[in-house]
C-alpha cells in the first residue's frame, strides 16, 4: 500500500491512499517527493524548475497483481541510471496514461512524445529519461504497475514495446484508458470483494492489450480472455442501451459468439444478460426522472430514450424495481427541489 518513505503526508479513504506534498514544509517538499517516487515507483534522479515551490499529490489503489496510481505534480524531469538499476530493480513494468501536459519518454531504443490520452510502457530494468514538455503546466499521469510475471511473454519479451506509443482508442485499450482514469473514484464506493474483482479486470485488460501488441494473445489464460470479452460486452451494452433492438442475439452476433456462449459468460455475473440490460435501462430512467432539469421530458419520452418500447411494460418494471411509479419518483424529486428553494 502506498506510503512515502518518511511516513509523512499519507491519508487513507477506504481502499484509496493519498499522499500530498502540501502537508510537507516547503523547503523539504521537493526532497520528500523524490524519496516518495523512489520508494513507490523506482529510484530516479529528478529535477524541476519549481523545486522551491513544488506541489505534488498521488492517489493509489492496490490491485491483486499491481497498483494504479494517479500523479498530479509540478513539471519535472526524471532520469534512471544504470547505477540506480544495479542498486535495486523490482523488475516491474508500468503502463503510463497521460492525462495532462505532454511528455517525452526515452528507454531502450524507443523515443516517444505522448499527448493527453496517449499510453506507453516503461520498465524499471532499463535506463530511462522522462521529460515533461510544458515547464509551467501541472503534470497529470496515471500509472498501472505490472509485475513482470503477469505479462504475456516471459524473458523480457515485453521490452519490444518500451517507449512506444500504444494505440489507446481501440480494442482493450479503449476500455483500459477510462478504467485507469476512473478507478480511484470507483474504488471509494467498492466493498473489498468488488474491488478485488474490479482490480483483476484492470490487470486482465492490460495484459490482453499488451499481448495483442506482441502477437501473443493466444498465450493468455482462458480466464483472462473471458474477463476481457465480458468487459467489452458490458461496455457495448452501456453504449447501446437506447437501442430497443439491444437483445442477447444482437450482442452475441456483434461479438462473433453464440447466444449460448453469451449466457455462459454471464453465469459469473450477478444477473443474466437480459436482466442486466433491463436494470441498467431502469437506472438511467430513474436518474432522469429524479432530475428536475429534465422535467420537460415526458415519462414516455424518458422510457423510449432508454430503449423501452411500451409504456405499460416500462411502468410495471419500474414499480417492481423501485416500489413507486415513475410519476411518483418525479413528483418527489420536484417536491424536494421546491422545499430547498430560497424563500
Amino acid at each position: 500500500m502506498l506510503k512515502d518513505a518518511s511516513g509523512q503526508g499519507a491519508t487513507a479513504a477506504g481502499p484509496v491512499v493519498t499522499v500530498d506534498a502540501g502537508s510537507i514544509p516547503a523547503p523539504d517538499r521537493f526532497g520528500w517527493w523524490s524519496d516518495m517516487v523512489g520508494h513507490e515507483v523506482m529510484a530516479v534522479s529528478i529535477r524541476s524548475p519549481h523545486s522551491a515551490r513544488f506541489q505534488g499529490r498521488v492517489e493509489a489503489v492496490d490491485l491483486p497483481h499491481g497498483q494504479v496510481s494517479t500523479f498530479s505534480n509540478s513539471p519535472m524531469t526524471a532520469h534512471r541510471s544504470p547505477v540506480q538499476i544495479r542498486r535495486q530493480d523490482p523488475e516491474e513494468y508500468f503502463l503510463i496514461l497521460v492525462r495532462g501536459s505532454s511528455i517525452r519518454l526515452e528507454q531502450g531504443r524507443g523515443v516517444v512524445c505522448l499527448d493527453v490520452g496517449d499510453m506507453a510502457l516503461f520498465s524499471t530494468s532499463h535506463p530511462l529519461v522522462c521529460e515533461f514538455h510544458d515547464r509551467d503546466q501541472p503534470v497529470r499521469v496515471t500509472l498501472l504497475r505490472l509485475p513482470r510475471a503477469v505479462l504475456p511473454q516471459t524473458g523480457g519479451g515485453a521490452d519490444r514495446l518500451l517507449a512506444e506509443s500504444l494505440p489507446a482508442r481501440t480494442g482493450s485499450a479503449a476500455l483500459l484508458g477510462p478504467y485507469l482514469a476512473g478507478l480511484p473514484e470507483a474504488a471509494r464506493a467498492c466493498e473489498p470483494p468488488e474491488l478485488a474483482r474490479l482490480g483483476a479486470i484492470g490487470v486482465d485488460l492490460a495484459t490482453s492489450f499488451l499481448a495483442t501488441r506482441l502477437g501473443a494473445r493466444d498465450t493468455l489464460p482462458v480466464e483472462t480472455r473471458k474477463t476481457v470479452l465480458l468487459a467489452r460486452i458490458n461496455a457495448f451494452i452501456d453504449h447501446r442501451l437506447a437501442d430497443p433492438e439491444l437483445r442477447p442475439a444482437a450482442i452475441a452476433a456483434h461479438h462473433h459468439i453464440s447466444v449460448r456462449t453469451l449466457h455462459l459468460l454471464f453465469r459469473s455475473e450477478p444477473e443474466p444478460v437480459a436482466a442486466s440490460i433491463r436494470r441498467r435501462r431502469l437506472e438511467h430512467c430513474h436518474a432522469d426522472l429524479a432530475d428536475p432539469a429534465l422535467r420537460h421530458r415526458t415519462i414516455g419520452e424518458t422510457a423510449a430514450r432508454w430503449g423501452f418500447r411500451h409504456a405499460a411494460d416500462f411502468s410495471r418494471a419500474f414499480r417492481s424495481a423501485y416500489g413507486a411509479s415513475p410519476s411518483e419518483v418525479r413528483a418527489r424529486a420536484l417536491d424536494a427541489k421546491d422545499a430547498c428553494a430560497p424563500r
